[in-house]
């Protein structure tokens, strides 16, 4: 059975033999065990694999579509006791049309065959000459082949949650594929069973168009093509394959292997089912193309064998965080440029020419002051319009004092200190508060205090106040409602705590000598809100991850719970895959409680949180992506 909902794929290329289905049918079956041995579920051969793609007149030939017919029986006999389901391109005869098409089989069964529809005759192709389409076939037909009989055109194939179509090589070409419709008619996965030739760029751009239909399908994209064997008489074939999943490549093959060549991917299903429930475009495409109602026949077949051992998936441990240093810059560069456009268009708004910013010398207001100077480089002002807080507390240390003092100083912002320590002593007085008791109380009085006093400066100096508070600190609620929580302007809201190191240090790269040394340093610094005492060495005590746990980990359950609204199980043993090696089930068991915990007694904090720019796919604004009760039970999700 499918674990999570995950399916293990494979796109093949065996070495073909032009006009010998016998040899053909050997290739393939070499592969297909190969495969099945290694837990692959699904897996698509080339089109017209059992003949070759090549043999242009020979397809009038009745030695070649019996020989075929006769390997395809073969091949069903010896995969007979495999749960894999597997996928075959032959040349088929129905009456007076010889059709190129796909044979979906099982357990020594053939499900259906699916014809091709879009019969390129143009440049290097004249499949017209030997083919006819399916395009005008009537439902419900049905076609005898290999002494068994099986339906023949448009359908569905359903394996547990993995709902298969099936288009062949220029039906994805075409302005509206035959996936476009498959997929909207119920299909989560496509295998395209393809001849492509090579050309000068095409690889690219195939890769692309595979990728692009993918995403534009929410669905799995199995692409598999011929290779070397094909006739080289006019044209070379690599054996080109990939597999895709929502917009995103997840595996490929090295091209052009004298042995043939396969490749596997693991394709999540619910997690594409869950963005196509999101997505209420999909279910209106669905409507306006009339295949909401069930419009295709769907063939029922067994769900495959999947054992997780078998399951050779990589998750991203950061998937907030791209996976190359170049994708990095350009993604940094980007979000920077989402931030601060933000930010100014709200000041040219307002008409308001200076913000209040509150530094502490961590990350979060150091990346917050790093916008507001792009801000204001923007709209023509000067740094000095921006009025930079240091508010030393209880637990503010050297090291972060300095470290702001100086971020200021190189940014040309323009400097202000309050000591918050007397008015806080004052308010615990106030309210019968001791002051050596280190509770919530004494935490949050020190930054109500701070936001109060940021209010009030933006007022007085007529200008709007700059939030610094994070996505992963919304999630977790590891903010003080009415302090650090509240702005008029949130910059970072929907920016993930481990993605705010990446923009710091991206900023850093681009930077001046002096403000690139301070930056690293704050880099260099444990994440704190500095509320409690220093240690007797004066360095932070209070470290965040210590109460409530690795940021990776919490950044990781909060885009796989928004995203896909991934169960507690399935959470887990993705966590388990993605850091492998660096935290046990124990812990991952602890943080994740923890994340459940603090997510669903946090949500009246975001229920009003300022106005802040969507840099990413995930949001917490109440006015964006998320609308949850505040008293929401979360039994539900720890079970």
């Amino acid at each position: 059975m499918s674990v999570y909902g995950i399916y293990k794929t494979a796109a093949l290329s065996p070495r073909v033999t032009v006009a010998c289905p016998g040899k053909n049918a050997d290739t393939a079956l070499a592969m297909l065990h190969q495969a099945a041995a290694m837990g692959v579920g699904l897996a698509v051969l080339p089109e017209l694999h059992l003949s070759a793609y090549t043999c242009a007149d020979l397809f009038h030939q009745n030695a070649l579509i019996h020989g075929c017919e006769r390997e395809l029986g073969r091949m069903l006999q010896e995969t007979e006791k495999l749960s894999m389901v597997w996928v075959c391109g032959l040349p088929v005869r129905m009456g007076a049309g010889l059709y190129n098409c796909a044979a979906v089989c099982q357990y020594g069964k053939i499900l259906g065959v699916v014809p091709k529809t879009y019969l390129p005759n143009y440049q290097e192709y004249y499949e017209k000459r030997w083919f006819v389409s399916g395009s005008s076939l009537p439902e419900g037909m049905t076609v005898s082949i290999a002494g068994q009989q099986v339906p023949f055109g448009r359908m569905l194939f359903r394996f547990g949650e993995l709902v298969l179509g099936v288009e062949l090589c220029e039906d994805v070409w075409v302005p509206v594929p035959p996936s476009n419709l498959l997929c909207l008619a119920g299909a989560n996965v496509i295998a395209n069973l393809s001849a492509s030739n090579e050309l000068v760029a095409k690889n690219d751009y195939r890769r692309s168009l595979v990728e692009r239909q993918s995403g534009g399908c929410i669905a799995g994209y199995i692409y598999a093509s011929a290779g070397v064997g094909e006739s080289t008489t006019d044209m070379v074939f690599s054996g080109a394959c990939t597999i895709a999943e929502n917009g995103g490549i997840l595996a490929e093959n090295a091209r052009f292997e004298e042995g043939g060549s396969m490749v596997t991917g693991c394709i999540d299903v619910q997690k594409l089912m869950a963005e196509r429930r999101k997505n209420g475009s999909f279910h209106d495409n669905a409507v306006l193309m009339g295949m909401a109602a069930p419009q295709l026949p769907v063939i029922v077949g067994q769900e495959p064998e999947l054992k997780e051992s078998d399951i050779d998936r990589r998750w991203n441990p950061t998937p907030f965080i791209p996976d190359t240093p170049e994708t990095m810059e350009i993604r940094c560069r980007e979000i920077f440029s989402i931030q601060s456009c933000g930010l100014a268009k709200r000041l040219s708004h307002t008409g308001l020419k200076k913000a209040v910013i509150g530094i502490s010398g961590g990350l979060d207001s150091t990346l917050a002051l790093l916008v507001a100077a792009e801000a204001m480089k923007r709209l023509g002002l000067p740094p000095e319009n921006i009025l930079a807080v240091t508010m030393p507390g209880f637990g503010t240390t050297d090291r972060t004092y300095h470290n702001a003092l100086e971020l200021i100083a190189s940014l040309g912002a323009t400097l202000k200190e309050v000591d918050i320590r007397p008015a806080c002593i004052q308010h615990m007085k106030d309210i019968g508060q001791d002051p050596e008791v280190h509770d919530i109380t004494y935490e949050n009085t020190q930054a109500r205090q701070r936001t109060y006093i940021l209010m009030d400066l933006a007022n007085k100096i007529g200008g709007i106040l700059v939030g610094t508070g994070d996505l992963s600190e919304l999630a977790m609620g590891w903010c003080t409602y009415n302090g650090d929580h509240m702005s008029m302007y949130g910059v970072n809201a929907s920016v993930p705590k481990t993605l705010v190191r990446h923009l710091v240090g991206y900023v850093a790269s681009v930077s001046d000598e002096r403000t690139k040394a301070v930056l690293e340093d704050v880099l260099d610094t444990a994440v704190s809100p500095e509320l409690l005492p220093p240690d007797a060495n004066g360095e932070i005590k209070q470290k965040t991850e210590d109460t409530i746990g690795p940021y990776e980990l919490h950044d990781f359950f909060l885009y796989h719970f928004m995203r896909f609204g991934c169960e507690r199980e399935k959470l887990r043993f993705l966590a388990l895959r993605a850091f492998d090696g660096r935290y046990d089930e124990v812990t991952v068991d602890k943080w994740l409680a923890a994340f459940y915990r603090r997510f669903f007694i946090s949500q009246f904090k975001r229920s009003c949180v300022p106005d802040s720019p969507k840099v990413g796919s995930v949001s917490l604004s109440p006015r964006g992506d998320w609308r949850m009760p505040s008293d929401a039970d979360r039994s539900s999700w720890e079970i």
